[in-house]
């Protein structure tokens, strides 16, 4: 037990530490479980004989994400998938076996051996690939949905793999797709015809499928009624559990049977609740067993010929990656989604050890060859976060050498500039516009300058933060700019922009929150305009309305909110730091309080004599218009100045 509990530890401490310096890195996790695993085993030596045992744990963790992927796919949905699944991925499978048995003969080694090793390097990392896909937010591209697709063919394409390596090797076993060992299961189907295995596996299929139809629901429902759930937790695991074990005692593949059952589930009302209690158990393996990956990896192999085990890699990936591309020009992917389609799928997969295993115990692959070859998919498994950096360096030089639409050519000026036309700056537009006043509006976004002209209103394709966009929209007349773009970045630029050109102009922006906020007000914004202030303000009344305060009550108080805060930020930005979190900024904290007490006091103050006290005073209200927008507080008769001697114009 004492063992147990250590190795638990050490596992665990070091995911722990390696797997967030990765993401923090942008390395993703796949990398930090990898390099936790390397640093337990190769480095430490830490682990033993358990590695193994727990990889084939571990790896029911792709079982449990193949189910989870099901979940997300109908039938219907599959079925439109077809062609991917038999062109994508048929192609890709079988042209990469020819290729790597090719070469597997020119250098001296047998047909059998030859053509056992390109099936097995054929595959890729169904468990590393879809992370990192889901990580990156890629799967629902075209290049991830294509992805998919031949992970799926791949794994389906385990099943005649295995059932073909007793051929080449001349023996009659039949594999376990689990472990690559006959078990029980095992024993059982090699002792039918083959015309009664053949009937078993298709009953044991049909079985799944019927199940995840029929039976399933109801059990799920029945669970439900006790609503208990941790029975919700026990029912979900169930599920997968038992279809792993049918799928493996008929020699299929647990993923697949999985898979299988998570479609006929799509459609069901259980199906986020599934997803719910399988998701951290699904995480958590995976994590287990990309760790186990890392530390099972012999280095001393490499150091008894790097050149070999090194160059052996590199082919793999050249090759795959070749292939990949051939296959993603054959259907005229996308340049972007041909980059992620090839990178994503270049390595060797985690099936690889299992079809290894299983060689070696027909006596198909050399002990020799299958343990150098075992280290080959592990280094190349270990490179995928690296090509998946790569597919980001070339994503962006895609996109930025697009091409992309000229600007409009703008043909009129007016005295009100609008730069940004999303869902803040098209209501600004249309009440200027409908008040009889002209503006030139300026968006980067074609198609919401297309959508704009269908409803009848006068807009230029253009990006507002380039000194010759901006004037030709008639910078140099213009009275007023409006910085109403969606990117707050974009609209610190502009506002400095237009600041150092024309220091004259009243400039409007619009600001994303208080840190916004004082980054615009610092570029020489006149007045700056919280997007949600307003309507969360209005939000805030209509609370204190239907807890029980009056309309005139709520709107006194909302009032004295909306002046005070507005007279706090100019206070507050005396203090703020740029770069500096504000809970690591000590003054901004310190004075943040004050107002926050102020605020309170102000309140307090306004109603201690009932809610028939007599409203604000006009002067309490609207301010004067200041110079620059800054405005000077009013004093209350008998308390001294509110806190802040400044406030910015209108936030």
């Amino acid at each position: 037990m004492e063992g147990f509990l250590l190795q638990a530890s050490i596992y665990l401490a070091t995911m722990v530490v390696a797997v967030p310096i990765s993401s923090r890195l942008g390395f993703g996790s796949v990398l930090g479980y990898l390099l936790a695993g390397i640093i337990i085993g190769p480095v430490l030596h830490l682990s033993g004989s358990e590695v193994v045992g727990l990889q084939h744990f571990a790896e029911f963790g792709v079982v449990m994400m193949l189910f989870l992927i099901g979940l997300e796919l109908e039938p219907r949905a599959l079925w439109a998938m077809r062609r991917k699944l038999i062109g994508l991925g048929g192609a890709q499978i079988l042209i990469t076996v020819a290729i790597l048995a090719a070469l597997g003969m020119a250098l001296g080694q047998s047909l059998p051996v030859a053509l056992t090793l390109g099936m097995i390097l054929s595959l890729s990392s169904t468990a590393i690939v879809l992370q990192t896909l889901n990580e990156k937010k890629l799967m629902q591209t075209a290049g991830g949905r294509n992805t998919f697709s031949v992970l799926l063919t791949q794994d389906m394409a385990v099943i005649p793999m295995l059932a073909l390596m007793p051929l080449l090797a001349g023996t009659a076993h039949l594999p376990d797709a689990v472990d690559g060992h006959a078990e029980a299961g095992g024993v059982f189907m090699a002792s039918l015809p083959g015309w009664a295995a053949a009937l078993v596996t298709l009953a044991a299929v049909g079985g799944v499928i019927l199940a995840g139809q029929y039976f399933f629901r109801p059990l799920f429902r029945f669970v439900q009624s006790v609503r208990l759930r941790e029975m919700d937790t026990a029912v979900a695991l169930l599920i997968v559990v038992v279809i792993a074990w049918l799928m493996s005692f008929v020699g299929l593949s647990p993923a697949l049977g999985t898979f299988l059952a998570g479609v006929m589930l799509a459609g069901s009302e259980f199906r986020h609740e599934l997803e719910g209690q399988i998701a951290p158990f699904k995480g958590l393996l995976l994590g287990l067993f990309f760790i186990t990956v890392g530390a099972s990896m012999d280095f001393s192999i490499l150091a008894e010929m790097p050149l070999i085990i090194l160059g052996a890699t590199a082919v793999v990936i050249v090759v795959k990656g070749g292939v990949l591309h051939l296959v993603a020009r054959m259907v005229n992917m996308a340049p972007r989604e041909r980059a992620l389609f090839t990178l994503s799928l270049a390595q060797a997969g985690e099936f690889g050890f299992v079809l290894s295993s299983y060689a070696v115990s027909l006596a198909l692959l050399p002990y020799e060859v299958a343990q150098a070859f075992l280290l080959v998919i592990a280094l190349s498994m270990l490179t995928t976060p690296l090509l998946f950096i790569v597919y980001d360096q070339v994503a962006r030089r895609l996109s930025e050498e697009r091409a992309l639409p000229q600007p409009d050519l703008i043909d009129e000026q007016h005295m009100i500039i609008i730069a940004g036309v999303g869902r803040f700056g098209q209501v600004v537009n249309r009440l200027v516009t409908m008040s009889g006043f002209k503006t030139t509006v300026l968006d980067h976004d074609l198609k919401l300058i297309q959508l704009m002209r269908r409803f009848g209103f006068k807009g230029y394709f253009g990006d507002p933060t380039k000194p010759e966009i901006l004037d030709a929209a008639g910078l140099a007349k213009a009275r007023v700019l409006v910085a109403a773009m969606d990117d707050p970045e974009a609209n610190l630029r502009l506002v400095r922009l237009a600041r150092s050109r024309r220091p004259d102009l009243r400039i409007i922006a619009r600001a994303r929150d208080r840190v916004t906020v004082y980054q615009l007000y610092d570029a020489g914004a006149d007045h700056i305009v919280r997007e949600m202030f307003d309507s969360a303000l209005r939000t805030g009344r209509y609370v204190l309305e239907n807890i029980g305060l009056s309309e005139y009550e709520a709107a006194e108080l909302e009032k004295i909110f909306y002046r005070m805060d507005r007279q706090g930020l100019r206070s507050l930005a005396e203090v703020w730091k740029p770069g500096v979190a504000a809970e690591d900024n000590p003054a901004y904290m310190e004075r943040s309080i004050a107002l926050n007490a102020a605020m309170e006091e102000a309140i307090g103050d306004r109603f201690a004599h009932g809610p028939a006290a007599a409203p604000l005073a006009e002067d309490e209200v609207d301010d004067p218009e200041p110079e620059h927008g800054l405005i000077v507080p009013p004093r209350r008769p008998g308390r001294s100045a509110t806190v802040g001697k400044w406030a910015l114009r209108d936030e």
